[in-house]
């Protein structure tokens, strides 16, 4: 088990000097302001590419984050769920008015709780009000708390963890508000396994990750470590004793995040496959739409995607992702002709106000 890295205030991250180019700049304060080893940005517009970093990929050997670099991807992994969703009813495989109860007898049922009236609708927009079983305080302890380090390679099964959300009364009922749960993308994870007879990961491989040649991005299930070439991932909420010190949890059992956040990928990985989404290349016309339909939650989220209205009045889509020692965000322009991807080696950025610059830097034009 790898130790505790108390060296944050005794070991220097090297940072490079000072640079006058906006991108890079922004991920500069984007690394500080997340009190990170390292960040990264990708961006592409038409046949035009940026990769920009600032200090470190691995805070022993100071590398600085590579191109190829695989990371955990959080939450982004939710995109690609509600992709393959969408698909499948384009197919007429579901329908989003299908109650769970169709798909997943008997398995939301408790105190308050009737999979009978919570639609696959509702999970995809998060409006299902059933609880994040994230927020369970001895889930949340043992698997992003002071006990990760005594649990970071427990395996949890899906239905485990949709039985650590049903303890908790639900927020609301169905339909009737909105509140991110990852409870709901782990459900629909199952839903997808159930209609197409394999696991929502070789699903998503099958429909995503092979036609669009992500060959950085996989699913590692239980596997504990990253694919070759990677970094380090670093987080201070796993650090024992509330030392402020960051521990290096690069490895971890992903069966916690399951199919609401267990994916690894790259930068480039994701930057093409927002642009394909967006563009129409995986979603016919009508789906494509309704991910960007936010009217059911007032212009909250969509369909697996959310809008962010930056001060220059661009308008952009996408979807961040947290997950021990990795935040990470995608976003881009209507129909993906400017995308930018994102990351620092740590759990959070906390600020932002630093996130909203690197998103001006990349979208609005100087000035």
């Amino acid at each position: 088990m790898p130790a505790a890295d108390h060296g944050r205030a005794g070991a220097v991250v090297k940072r490079p000097p000072a640079r006058t180019d906006r991108l890079a700049a922004a991920v500069e304060r984007l690394a500080d302001a997340a009190d990170a080893p390292g960040a990264a940005a990708y961006t592409r517009e038409g046949g035009r590419a940026r990769f920009a970093t600032a200090g470190v990929a691995d805070r022993r050997s100071e590398r600085r984050i590579g191109r190829a670099d695989r990371f955990r991807a959080g939450s982004v992994t939710k995109v690609f769920v509600a992709t393959v969703v969408l698909q499948l009813r384009a197919e007429g495989a579901l329908r989003l008015s299908d109650p769970v109860e169709r798909h997943l007898p008997g398995l939301v049922r408790g105190p308050g709780y009737d999979g009978a009236r919570i639609t696959l609708r509702q999970l995809l927009t998060h409006t299902s009000g059933v609880f994040d079983y994230v927020r369970d305080p001895r889930l949340a302890e043992e698997s992003f708390g002071r006990g990760f380090r005594s649990h970071r390679y427990d395996t949890r099964s899906p239905r485990e963890l949709v039985r650590a959300a049903l303890r908790h009364r639900p927020y609301f009922a169905p339909g009737t508000g909105y509140r991110y749960s990852n409870t709901d993308y782990i459900l629909l994870g199952l839903v997808v396994e159930r209609v197409t007879g394999r696991p929502y990961a070789r699903a998503v491989e099958e429909r995503i990750v092979r036609p669009l040649e992500l060959g950085g991005t996989s699913f590692p299930g239980t596997r504990h470590g990253l694919p070759r070439p990677h970094g380090r991932a670093y987080s201070a909420a796993a650090a024992p004793g509330g030392s402020g010190a960051l521990m290096d949890v690069t490895e971890l059992n992903p069966s916690t995040a399951g199919a609401a956040g267990e994916m690894v990928s790259t930068l480039g990985d994701l930057e093409r496959f927002l642009r394909a989404l967006l563009g129409g290349e995986l979603l016919p016309g009508p789906e494509l739409r309704r991910m960007t339909d936010t009217s059911v939650t007032r212009g909250r989220y969509g369909y697996g995607l959310f809008p962010e209205r930056l001060p220059c009045g661009v308008t952009v889509w996408g979807h961040n992702g947290s997950i021990s020692g990795s935040y990470v965000r995608i976003t881009a322009t209507a129909g993906g002709r400017r995308v930018l991807g994102y990351r620092v080696n740590t759990d959070e950025v906390g600020d932002a106000e630093a996130e909203r610059r690197l998103l001006s830097a990349a979208f609005c034009p100087r000035g």
